[in-house]
């Protein structure tokens, strides 16, 4: 019989689960870190809120286990690499708690614009400051949102109910599900000086670290409010506060910081900022929710081998996954290569499955390409919910499958349409199990995925590749793989360089300042 430790509290429904469907389950919370050590080599799987730190220590001595399961989105708790490496399955629970968070950012806004925690200290100390609070409606005014996926497409819709003009930045968000939620796409910088109310809700990326930065601040209209309900680092807390001791900004709302637990912050102690301590999970339906899902996913892959929800594995039956596992791998290198090449909104996805490939799980290979090719600016997308944050965004996804028609027997091709244009890539798997690209923009091309990569397309002529190397080798990049294709004799061409260690910004910007050089990007894998 399978044996799980629940390790943080879950409901008393969620163990019932478990024993019900045929899984041991021991409830011990509050175990020390080495008392977790102690005896995790124990239990096949791990289900876990936020409490318990999944370490690669904790990792190494769990001998037997198989899935760690989080009640909940986040995990930074989990050392996921650790874990992927050790062949550990993380699960979470990504939508059980959408709907709380945005219903918090709500609140948060309201309490904003009527000053209501201010407002109800000093009544509660007797003063009676009635024309001290004058406070704003929220009918008629601009709410932008940057960041419109599940959550904030869902604190739009509410945001509409009062009345409010709702606009929203994100790349990903296509002008057709934008008006199918009846709102108006803009890019950030009109966002930010239209906005009364500003709301976060991506995740934190290097692009969207700071977003709301001093600069940004600096932009907004005057008297214009913050709420945060995503992730600590997406604002400059130092920044905020220095717009509210000058008025350029009315009020801010935090439930997530930069750090956390936050003991202190600058921010602290301002009667313009509203905080809470993370709560935007923090209700009893959806912390029921989320538990009921992990002990059910948790259950169903000990029993059956299903995977549902996985951040480090796509959704598939454990009878295939032997046959299936490097043409996922090629898929989300295929889609992970395409995403990092792309920084506009995508309109639609093609992906053609030819010959061994059609044969396979295609929606395991179509959520590995989609998760690739959008993880790179959404770190949060998994292998299970790409294809719905995908959807939310408005991208529309087909398959085709048919049999083999070239010289390889079989193949997957990605096309990424964007408003301004279509860009393909294709692999396939050889032998060795080994993915490799095999085309590129319909460019012929035989190279292995590497780490780290150099991407760059140029005009075919002589000298570029002597000229590339030597900037290279001067710079002490190492050259581990150089593989070349082109569309004809003094066409365009596409170099594809496998290198130890990534390429420096720097040294990109000398490749690129190159003769012949259209495009030079570095690339990770």
């Amino acid at each position: 019989m399978p044996k799980v430790l629940i390790s943080d509290q879950l409901s008393p429904a969620a163990v019932a689960i478990f024993k019900d469907r045929g899984v041991e389950a021991d409830v011990k919370t509050g175990l020390t870190k080495d008392e977790l050590i102690r005896i995790i080599g124990d239990y096949d799987g791990l289900a876990i809120r936020s409490a318990t730190k999944v370490t690669a220590e904790v990792l190494r001595a769990a001998k037997k286990l198989k899935v760690i399961g989080r009640a909940g989105i986040g995990v930074d708790n989990v050392d996921i690499p650790a874990a992927t490496a050790t062949g550990i399955i993380v699960m979470n629970t990504p939508f059980g708690n959408s709907i709380t968070t945005a219903e918090h950012a709500i609140a948060l806004m309201m309490a904003l614009a009527r000053d209501i925690p201010a407002a109800n200290a000093s009544t509660q100390a007797g003063k009676w400051e009635k024309n001290r609070f004058m406070g704003v409606e929220l009918t008629g005014k601009v709410f932008g949102l940057i960041g419109c996926g599940n959550i904030g497409s869902i604190v739009a819709d509410r945001a509409k109910a009062l009345k409010m003009r709702v606009i929203a930045f994100d790349p990903y968000l296509s002008p057709e599900r934008a008006a199918d939620l009846g709102i108006e796409k803009v890019e950030l910088n009109e966002l930010l000086p239209r906005a009364d109310f500003i709301s976060l809700h991506t995740p934190l990326t290097p692009e969207t670290r700071n977003i709301i930065s001093a600069e940004a601040i600096a932009r907004m209209k005057r008297g214009a409010r913050i709420i945060n309900c995503a992730r600590g680092g997406l604002v400059d807390e130092a920044a905020v506060k220095t717009a509210l001791d000058t008025g350029q900004l009315a009020g801010a709302a935090f439930d997530v910081f930069e750090e956390e637990p936050a003991k202190s912050n600058p921010l602290f102690g301002n009667e313009k900022v509203v905080c809470t301590p993370h709560l935007g999970a923090s209700t009893t339906e959806a912390q029921e929710n989320v538990a009921l899902q992990v002990a059910e996913q948790i259950s169903d892959f000990l029993l059956t081998g299903a995977v549902t929800n996985a951040l480090n594995m796509p959704s598939i039956s454990g009878d295939e996954a032997q046959r299936v596992r490097p043409w996922i791998t090629l898929a989300q290198n295929l889609g992970t290569f395409a995403g990092q090449l792309t920084e506009t909104s995508i309109t639609s996805v093609e992906i053609v499955f030819e010959g061994t490939a059609s044969m396979l799980n295609t929606r395991a290979l179509t959520q590995a390409a989609i998760c690739g090719l959008l993880k790179p600016a959404l770190s949060e997308v998994n292998m299970v919910n790409a294809p719905i944050v995908a959807k939310e965004r408005g991208i529309r996804i087909s398959e085709v499958r048919r049999d083999q028609q070239g010289a390889y027997e079989g193949y997957i091709k990605l096309s990424i349409t964007t408003p301004e244009m279509t860009r393909s890539v294709a692999g396939t798997v050889f032998s060795n199990n080994h993915p490799r690209l095999i085309q590129i923009k319909g460019i012929d091309m035989d190279a292995e995925f590497a780490p780290h990569m150099l991407y760059i397309t140029n005009e075919d002529k002589p000298g570029f590749i002597g000229r590339l190397g030597s900037l290279l080798g001067n710079a002490g990049v190492n050259i581990a793989n150089f593989n070349l294709g082109r569309a004809g004799r003094g066409a365009e061409a596409i170099c594809v360089v496998q290198v130890d260690e990534r390429v420096p910004d720097a040294v990109l910007q000398e490749i690129r300042a190159l003769p012949w050089v259209k495009q030079a990007r570095a690339l990770a894998f």
